[in-house]
């Protein structure tokens, strides 16, 4: 099956098959060993259509970026060159007083099947959006909240503001409502300032109520609002819940009303907001329905940062240590040398505005080719094997974790299982759990168990078409992927892991804890399966 991919700078999207797949989930490259290599491609960040890292404006398929000239570069494997689409205005037919008539299939050309029955539909869906980090997003002399839509361009794409004459300025904020609290003063004040004709849904957000009641609530208010679609983006302001609940509401909403989204929290600014998923839980599975649709643009600001709490900075964090760990090695040396700083200054250092870039680059980098995951092999699913269990069913007790914190017990498993394979050293071991304490990220959950986790990679590799497809670490910035995890094997990490966390609880006490997975004493796997 061909597979889409998005191309920066007035790019849109190209379908182009996926004749190898390996190095992350982008095609065309083929490589003899399992072992992916990572890092930020700075030289392709730099020579190639892809930019934002110094600049702060990250895009797939950008209006919003110029190209930055392309420099050939030498490969082993011959890969053919990328060809783009560049967005077009919709022709006007409203003026056309004649159209042509007749069937192009009847001169030989264009959609076959007059004659066999047989037809065959074949066609390209351009996606342009940008990611663009926005200095003191509230001040009315910043005009992003004010942007509209090009008209009758597709795909839809950002309208830097102007104010025409004798047009009302009409927008929709769904907002959460903890932010609300916090800055919607200065909100309110900026758009009266502008003279927007506004309405502000406040929403209570949160991973509990992530589900179609609240995607209800915000179609109807679009409803509602009577929202022009075509001329006025709707606005979702908030975490990683808010956007990916607006996010499916407006893509359902007429099949696609665009929407810009304002990522509030660390988690939303380096992964839930960049990308094209949107999804609620169903049945106590996490983001069981959803759909693909690519935000009209992203703005973050970094000031909203300062009114995050510890945890929800660790939470963040935790998705950046995933990119580091199996992408970028110099990320992950600035972790190592700035965790504790980044937390105590919420991000507002020169150094954390670097490692927003590079950790939004390394993700943009990976998703750019594979927005639909029509490559399952995909190195952004690290940490993503068994969190998604081990954070539902932490739902369910009176300690209930965050994502990024199920993500981080994932990671350290599999860094656990890195080890004991050979994949990573005990000193790279040493180094991913020191940067974990230093983000105050935790290890260990009570609702981890035997049967979970036998779940979480079942469950999965259905998920995952039939293989296990977990990528671990290999060496630091680098991932490889296996199909061949264990239950024992994933049960001894799994106790290793908890014996950790008990001694960094309770060290002086920890030859005399028992630990869960006692494995002189552990049930079978067909008596957990059970």
């Amino acid at each position: 099956m061909d597979a889409v991919c998005a191309r920066q700078t007035f790019g849109g999207v190209v379908r182009q098959p996926f004749d190898t797949v390996m190095s992350g989930s982008r095609p065309g490259r083929a490589l003899a060993a399992p072992t992916i290599m990572g890092g930020v491609n700075l030289e392709r960040a730099a020579n190639s259509s892809f930019v934002g890292l110094p600049m702060g404006a990250i895009a797939q398929g950008s209006a919003s970026l110029s190209r930055a000239p392309k420099v050939q570069q030498p490969s082993a494997v011959a890969t053919p060159p990328r060809p783009f689409v560049e967005a077009q205005p919709l022709p006007d037919l409203r003026e056309a007083s004649v159209l042509d008539s007749g069937l192009t299939g009847e001169l030989g050309s264009g959609l076959k099947g007059l004659h066999t029955g047989k037809f065959t539909v074949q066609a390209t869906q351009p996606i342009m959006y940008s990611v663009e980090e926005c200095e003191d997003l509230l001040n009315p002399s910043n005009m992003a909240l004010l942007s509209g839509i090009v008209p009758n361009t597709f795909p839809p794409q950002v309208a830097p503001y102007t104010r025409s004459a004798g047009k009302q300025l009409r927008r929709l904020l769904v907002v959460d409502e903890n932010w609300y609290r916090l800055h919607g003063a200065k909100l309110d004040k900026y758009l009266e300032h502008h003279r927007v004709e506004s309405k502000i849904i406040q929403l209570p957000f949160c991973e509990a109520n992530k589900s179609f009641d609240l995607v209800f609530e915000v179609a109807q208010q679009i409803e509602d609002f009577k929202l022009h679609r075509r001329r006025e983006p709707l606005i979702a302001i908030g975490g990683g819940v808010c956007l990916d609940v607006v996010g499916l509401a407006a893509n359902l909403y007429r099949r696609n009303t665009p929407v810009i989204k304002i990522p509030t929290t660390l988690m939303a600014v380096v992964d839930a907001s960049i990308g094209v998923k949107t999804a609620v839980n169903f049945h106590n599975k996490k983001n069981k329905l959803g759909t693909y649709c690519p935000p009209l643009g992203v703005f973050y600001d970094r000031a909203f940062l300062k009114t995050l709490d510890d945890r929800h900075l660790s939470n963040g964090a935790a998705e950046i240590l995933k990119m580091a760990a199996i992408k970028d090695a110099p990320l992950f040396h600035m972790l190592e040398q700035h965790s504790a700083q980044l937390i105590a200054s919420r991000f507002q250092t020169p150094a954390a505005r670097l490692v927003l870039r590079r950790s939004i680059q390394g993700m943009l980098e990976e998703l750019e080719c594979n927005l639909y995951e029509h490559v399952l092999t995909r190195v952004v699913d690290y940490g993503h094997t068994f969190s998604p269990e081990i954070e539902m069913a932490a739902l369910e007790t009176n300690d209930e974790l965050l994502h990024g914190e199920a993500v981080n017990i994932d990671m350290a498993l599999t860094t656990e299982i890195a080890h004991r394979r050979g994949y990573i050293t005990a000193d790279h071991k040493r180094r991913v759990f020191a940067i974990m304490r230093a983000l105050r990220l935790p290890f260990w959950h009570a609702s981890v168990t035997p049967k979970l986790l036998i779940k979480g990679l079942r469950d999965m590799t259905i998920a995952r078409d039939g293989l296990q497809r977990v990528p671990l670490m290999s060496g630091i910035g680098g991932a490889r992927f296996v199909n061949n995890l264990s239950d024992d094997e994933v049960f001894a990490a799994a106790a290793a892991l908890q014996h950790y966390a008990q001694s960094l609880e309770c060290p002086e006490a920890i030859d005399g804890l028992s630990p869960f997975f006692d494995m002189d004493h552990f049930p079978s796997p067909a008596m957990l399966a059970n």
